[in-house]
């Protein structure tokens, strides 16, 4: 920063301070902040968009089809060159990402992140990788909220309450619908919900959907009006629909993990590259309508027109037959996921939001059609059930019911709907929970135990730093030392009443305690019989830097009884952590949580 600004910037933190409350500045930053992730949501929709449109062009459209395998793989080669040339740096999933800064970096995200998925993530998704740019989204709105409270010195917990507003921002923008926005927030990023945090939300939820209308318009992504109203009589179909999305939930999650574990095992960027490239271009050709995010897809659902949403494909199929639009609405269905993640592993950014929708869409479609087609006289609305498909997904794939039933209705008009989205979403996130302990976000950071939630004991124990409350500056000593020389060159040098026993290779054998020696320090006829071996012993239990937590360390306290335990780092002796000093950087940290 020059030193003009600088200075500018502190003069007006010095007029702040002296003629606005932290609160009131509060309040204005999530208004800035609102409108920074609507901004944000804004230039990424704009930049998808013109990309789609060199692709509109006469001879693009007549070769289609052909070009559906070619364009996903140059995208995907774009955004390589991009992350391996200048950013060279590794993009993550955008709402895992700031997960993982809020438990484990204090909120702190770096600058790459404002342009980083903002330049990506519309390459990705303008060439027709099948991923959505919700994620990307939060992502650029997250990271400008952090160094937002950076730049203005705000502590912590202020810091994170903006991420959370520019998160609720950028979803209040991207659908506009700045209730479910606050609820996004709330559920998928854990804030407390406090009057003085729900203002805030709001104020940055409304920022964000004023920005998006000043430059969007009253544009839609999902365009419909409710026209069937709820039937008692179809309880029983959406109960059946519950089970049935939450059961597809249950293969979305599984898919999703299982996909980029199989990425995983190729250390080579390129490799992924050619591999993913060559898999989801051959997706897209056999099944186009899985080009790019679905919105065209969950749109002409919606409005009855499933010859649109199903386009062409390189079979000649009669699709007059509605069994088989039915058939290539659940292949859609299934291949969503599989297109999805396998973008994902080759490399592409973007986010799962959007994927749940058109995969709840083309399931819920198929649903209601099946029931209608079946011939036992029954009649279901299919709008209707394609929009608690919908919910019924992202209930399950995010476990974010209360998004999931505020989001549709909020952006559908569909109030009237409330009971079957409740019963539905219900459904599908208790199987979904059942088999999968986490969302997509979240289940690698909760594995870690880098997963910030509603519980505020763990929360402080999360963000705590192993490394500071390590201790390292013990005298270790060899097996085979002489009594007379652990007396003379540990026992009085030292202030400690632990020393380590490590061999040549620096690998913990075991402890000696002071108390340990005490009774025989002062028989000097034992000063060259007696050696470290015959003395040490293990200690009640080891940490393992790499494996625990800080959660499982304090268990590990809690169920050994000690007051001292040693700490493993790569197979060696590190140092060690005392209950004390453990419980002081608790204390501290649970003061800075509430202030």
């Amino acid at each position: 920063m020059p030193l003009s600004t600088k200075s500018l910037l502190r003069k007006f933190l010095i007029w702040k301070y002296k003629h606005i409350s932290e609160l009131q500045f509060i309040y204005i930053l999530s208004i800035l902040v609102g409108f920074l992730a609507g901004m944000g949501t804004v230039l990424l929709k704009n930049l998808t968009h013109y990309i789609r449109l060199l692709f509109e062009l006469d001879f693009f459209n007549n070769n289609q089809n052909s070009l559906y395998f070619i364009f996903p793989i140059i995208g995907l080669l774009v955004v390589y060159m991009i992350k391996q040339i200048w950013l060279k740096r590794h993009i993550g999933h955008g709402i895992s990402s700031t997960l993982y800064a809020i438990s484990k970096l204090n909120g702190i995200i770096p600058r790459y992140n404002i342009y980083a998925a903002l330049i990506t993530a519309p390459l990705t998704v303008g060439f027709g990788g099948s991923v959505g740019l919700q994620g990307p989204a939060v992502s650029v709105g997250s990271a400008l909220g952090s160094n937002a409270a950076r730049l203005f010195h705000m502590n912590t917990k202020t810091r994170m309450l903006l991420i959370g507003c520019a998160a609720a921002g950028a979803m209040a923008s991207m659908f506009k619908a700045p209730i479910a926005a606050i609820i996004f927030a709330v559920e998928i990023f854990s804030l407390d919900i406090a009057f003085t945090s729900l203002i805030p939300l709001l104020l940055a939820s409304v920022s964000a959907v004023v920005t998006s209308y000043m430059f969007l318009g009253t544009d839609v992504l999902l365009r419909f009006q409710l026209t069937d109203k709820f039937e008692v009589n179809d309880i029983l179909f959406y109960i059946v629909l519950g089970l049935v999305t939450g059961i597809a939930s249950v293969y979305f999650s599984k898919v999703f993990f299982g996909i980029t574990n199989f990425f995983k095992q190729f250390k080579s960027r390129a490799k992924r590259l050619l591999i993913g490239g060559i898999a989801i271009g051959s997706i897209l050709y056999f099944i186009p309508p899985l080009y790019g995010e679905g919105y065209g897809i969950m749109n002409n659902l919606l409005k009855g027109d499933h010859l649109s949403a199903i386009g062409t494909t390189p079979f000649n199929l009669d699709l007059s037959n509605i069994w088989v639009v039915i058939a290539l609405l659940l292949g859609i269905a299934v291949f969503k996921a599989i297109a999805m993640t396998t973008t994902f592993g080759a490399g592409g950014v973007g986010g799962v939001f959007i994927p749940t929708l058109v995969m709840g869409s083309a399931l819920g479609n198929a649903f209601a059609k099946i029931i209608n087609n079946i011939g036992l006289d029954f009649q279901v609305s299919e709008s209707n059930f394609t929009l608690i498909g919908m919910t019924g997904l992202m209930a399950g794939v995010l476990h974010a019911p209360l998004t999931a039933i505020f989001l549709i209705a909020e952006i559908t008009g569909g109030y009237e709907l409330f009971v079957p989205l409740m019963i539905v979403s219900t459904i599908s996130f208790a199987i979904t929970k059942y088999y999968v302990s986490h969302s997509i976000y979240t289940l690698r950071l909760a594995q870690r135990g880098e997963l910030m939630t509603h519980d505020k004991d763990q929360n402080v124990l999360m963000v705590l730093d192993i490394d500071k409350i390590i201790e390292t500056n013990f005298i270790t000593l060899k097996p085979d030392m002489k009594l007379g020389a652990i007396l003379k060159q540990a026992v009085a040098k030292s202030s400690r009443n632990h020393f380590p026993v490590v061999n040549d290779n620096h690998e913990l054998l075991g402890v000696i305690r002071l108390d340990d020696v005490r009774h025989i320090m002062f028989n000097s006829h034992l000063y060259d019989k007696v050696d470290a071996s015959s003395l040490m012993h293990a200690d009640a239990d080891i940490i393992i830097y790499e494996e625990n937590s800080m959660n499982d360390i304090m268990d590990k306290f809690k169920s050994s009884g000690a007051w001292n335990l040693p700490v493993i780092k790569h197979g060696k002796y590190y140092g060690y952590i005392s209950k004390s000093k453990l419980l002081t950087a608790y204390r501290q940290q649970l003061i800075n949580f509430t202030k």
